[in-house]
């Protein structure tokens, strides 16, 4: 397995595969549907768990506006069939940018205004202190990186 450089986990490139037990994405798809409504509801609350991050780390990538994020997100998950709404999405961005991680710019789109969002150095710099801190070997019996690595199949490359 090759080391991904954007990450400190076993990530086999060679092949496009992450894992052996890799499916398509319809076959994926359909074992979503094959889960109950609990399970999914568990899911769904594990990904909005993570939509500030996701939501700057998407930024970070290249500017983008609210309704590019909500349509990249949509596009990207077979969890749920429908958009992340913008009572969703709008507060998250709001509060990134009160809190200095990404700064908001008025543009036309068309006739349209739209606000565009970038990243900041200090969200630049609050993504690294992130992946920094997930990266880091945790001692034995950390509780976190067992539940990574038994969960989502991810372990750590051993420093």
């Amino acid at each position: 397995m090759k080391q991904d450089s954007n990450s400190h986990y076993d990530v086999n490139l060679e092949n496009k595969s992450f894992d052996d037990n890799e499916i398509d994405n319809e076959a994926f798809k359909e074992e979503i549907k094959k889960l109950n409504k609990h399970e999914r509801k568990m899911i769904k609350e594990l990904m909005r768990g993570f939509g500030r991050i996701i939501i700057l780390w998407i930024i970070s990538k290249n500017r983008k506006h609210g309704y590019e994020i909500m349509t990249k997100l949509h596009e990207s998950t077979s969890f749920d069939h429908k958009m992340p709404s913008a009572s969703m999405i709008y507060p998250l961005l709001h509060g990134l940018e009160r809190k200095g991680l990404i700064n908001g710019t008025w543009e036309y789109h068309g006739k349209r205004k739209v606000k565009y969002y970038e990243i900041t150095s200090e969200g630049k710099e609050s993504l690294e202190r992130i992946k920094g801190l997930f990266s880091k070997r945790q001692p034995p019996g950390d509780l976190y990186q067992e539940f990574m690595e038994d969960m989502f199949s991810l372990k750590k490359i051993k420093n």
